[in-house]
């Protein structure tokens, strides 16, 4: 998963950043309001973590531009303000939820997770694609019962394949989805062939088809 956490305290900006890096997710930061509007301009997030009180402006900016870009981003307000009229304010604009600080981190990953799989998957907590299925609470994922193992970079990229099927994805989509601004750093996106060959061959093990088609000069489809 990859988030943007938008909130100008360093201290807990950086508690948020490492809770959900060591939890297995992808964390990109913004310290203020212009940081944020430039990165979420140019990249896409599963959720944002949205603080509303920032020092070059009101959070309140970033929902009204995602809506009126079309952007799908999921948000969550993380804010000191506690008083009704923001609350409402923030969820008409178009927040999924809404947490006052302070708040326990387990918590607010509990509240991520029910926003992200309530937009993207619907309710469930247990994804079925065919024969492959996914507990997404556990980020467990058996093909005709058998348990595959997966590594982290391959369970979040069978997730965000099966939650695009159908759709071309690009290399560069999958590496910026996949590690974040690490993306910059990265020489070539031979890193991303090897990933696709070994979650390949371990879905044909145990379903025998091959989910994958590569389309050349572009990236690949899941289907």
């Amino acid at each position: 998963m990859k988030l943007l956490i938008v909130e100008d305290e360093q201290t807990l900006r950086s508690t948020i950043e490492k809770y959900f890096t060591e939890e297995g997710s992808v964390c990109e930061v913004a310290e203020n309001l212009n940081t944020a509007l430039k990165k979420i301009a140019v990249y896409e997030y599963d959720c944002i973590l949205l603080d509303i009180g920032l020092p070059d402006g009101d959070g309140f900016a970033i929902l009204e531009y995602l809506r009126s870009s079309g952007k799908n981003e999921c948000v969550l307000i993380i804010s000191a303000r506690n008083s009704l009229d923001d609350k409402i304010k923030g969820l008409n604009i178009g927040a999924d939820d809404y947490i006052t600080k302070p708040f326990h981190l387990a918590e607010l990953k509990a509240r991520l997770m029910a926003i992200v799989r309530r937009k993207t998957f619907g309710s469930n907590s247990i994804l079925n694609y065919n024969e492959i299925s996914i507990d997404l609470l556990g980020r467990n994922v058996t093909v005709n019962d058998n348990m595959m193992v997966l590594t982290k970079k391959e369970y979040d990229m069978l997730l965000y394949f099966i939650a695009n099927k159908g759709k071309v994805i690009s290399k560069n989509a999958i590496a910026e989805h996949l590690w974040g601004d690490e993306m910059d750093m990265l020489d070539s996106f031979d890193f991303i062939y090897t990933h696709i060959k070994n979650l390949r061959k371990k879905l044909m093990e145990l379903s025998g088809k091959d989910f994958f088609a590569t389309i050349y000069g572009i990236g690949y489809k899941f289907a």
